[in-house]
């Protein structure tokens, strides 16, 4: 096709998942034609932005609601963008060594992490456990006006880049990925608006125009769905849009990533407390969790759209019921949606914080306006259920939509590695697979000169 608007391949969405397809796209194929379609005028100007997720590299190694073989597989992925990082010299500029933590509390939790610890330390050698007497030394503030009777007990790690503006990263996946491919274009403050398959090509409407690509991704957050139910995919999927806010703390309390243990039946609901990398003295914790009519947070779109996706059902009906009907879901739904009422949030939450820092009163903290995210949940309607993870909508026929909420940010070379051998096994293409592996999979510098 002799067309100046032909690609081989276009990606939709610039957050870091498809800006991360891009640079495995321009720098281990050989793909001339690539375009990347952004509908806002930066790349990563959403979820993958520092404000708007927790600024973590999540490993499996303190997230309680992974088993171990998929905190193994996360692992594997999370390693990718470390290895990306030192590649590229980003150590200290976007990623960052904090000491990071699962913690329990209580006897129980602490017993749980005993546990968990015993379990996983095979697989992840670096971690250590530190008991009370520990963690008065790494982290006192967990100490500070705590019942001295009372337990506890982390799993934690001073070694690993546990900290990553994945909004930078983003932006510089662009940038190496333009210095490997000058065929490459980056479309900025372009939206894709409708996709339609012309025989064995697509075409894309933006803004009036049309665009033609021999194969298409869409990275567009909850708005994958929506471009794949309009064209006839993933009709036994729904997105619920959980939108997550986020604390601030007027005092400088923690120096560590601390996680708390999660709630079996809430497996992303726990809060954690964090020191923001980008505003400096600043820690945030977070984050809540409420559902919103919306498909970006804090952006206007179309209530169509969210009911397009939501595709509401007597099995989506289902679904809403068996979560309500549950007392432990129900109270977190409830106290979620006060977290986020002015004049009654801060005293609330504040009770929350208090299992990681006593200390801190309904005065210590402050709601962080502006801060936070949104997680397109999926709903699985044959399944009847929600459908926590990542979700990928491959037809086989060129085009693939993926739904990447977390630990999507931390898995986005993994999952560029995925489509990436689709496209290449599509169109004939060979993907470098062994120069990949050689940058970004093989070296083990965590696991030997950092742990030594």
């Amino acid at each position: 096709m002799q067309n100046k608007n032909y690609y081989n391949v276009i990606v939709v969405g610039g957050g870091i998942s498809g800006s991360a397809l891009v640079f495995t796209l321009a720098k281990y194929t050989n793909i001339k034609n690539i375009a990347l379609f952004e509908k806002y005028d930066t790349i990563a100007s959403l979820n993958s932005n520092a404000k708007g997720n927790s600024q973590t590299l999540h490993c499996g190694d303190i997230e309680t609601n992974y088993t171990l073989e998929k905190a193994i597989k996360t692992n594997k992925t999370a390693t990718m963008v470390e290895n990306y990082g030192k590649l590229y010299g980003y150590e200290n500029k976007y990623m960052f060594k904090i000491p990071k933590m699962a913690l329990g509390v209580g006897k129980e939790e602490v017993k749980f992490i005993k546990k968990r610890y015993k379990k996983f330390k095979k697989a992840f050698p670096y971690m250590e456990y530190w008991d009370k007497e520990k963690l008065a030394q790494i982290e006192p503030a967990l100490l500070k006006g705590r019942d001295k009777n009372e337990e506890i007990a982390a799993m934690g790690t001073t070694k690993r880049w546990s900290a990553i503006d994945f909004g930078e990263i983003a932006k510089s996946f662009v940038k190496n990925a333009q210095k490997e491919n000058d065929n490459l274009d980056i479309y900025l403050g372009k939206e894709v608006e409708h996709i339609k398959k012309l025989g064995d090509k697509f075409e894309l409407m933006v803004a009036g125009e049309h665009y033609y690509a021999d194969y298409v991704v869409v990275n567009a957050g909850a708005h994958s769905l929506l471009l794949a139910h309009q064209m006839g995919h993933g009709e036994d999927y729904s997105c619920l849009p959980v939108g997550g806010s986020f604390y601030y703390s007027k005092i400088d309390s923690l120096k560590s990533k601390v996680y708390t243990i999660q709630n079996p039946k809430l497996p992303f609901a726990a809060i954690h407390g964090d020191p923001d990398i980008v505003h400096s003295n600043t820690i945030r914790f977070g984050p809540t969790a409420i559902v919103l009519p919306n498909l970006e947070r804090y952006h206007g779109s179309h209530f169509l759209d969210f009911l397009e996706t939501l595709a509401p059902s007597k099995e989506v009906m289902e679904v809403f019921y068996d979560l309500m009907h549950d007392d432990d879901i129900r109270e977190y739904a409830i106290k979620n949606f006060l977290y986020e009422v002015p004049g009654i949030r801060g005293k609330l939450f504040a009770k929350e914080v208090q299992k990681i820092v006593p200390s801190i009163g309904e005065d210590d903290i402050e709601f962080a306006e502006g801060i936070g995210g949104l997680r397109p949940q999926v709903i699985d309607k044959k399944a009847k259920k929600l459908f926590l993870g990542e979700a990928k909508i491959a037809t086989g026929e060129g085009i693939v939509f993926n739904m990447t909420p977390s630990p999507g940010a931390t898995s986005c070379l993994g999952n560029a590695y995925k489509d990436t051998q689709l496209i290449c096994e599509f169109l004939g293409e060979k993907f470098k697979k062994k120069k990949f592996n050689r940058e970004l999979v093989e070296p083990k510098e965590y696991l030997n000169k950092e742990t030594s």
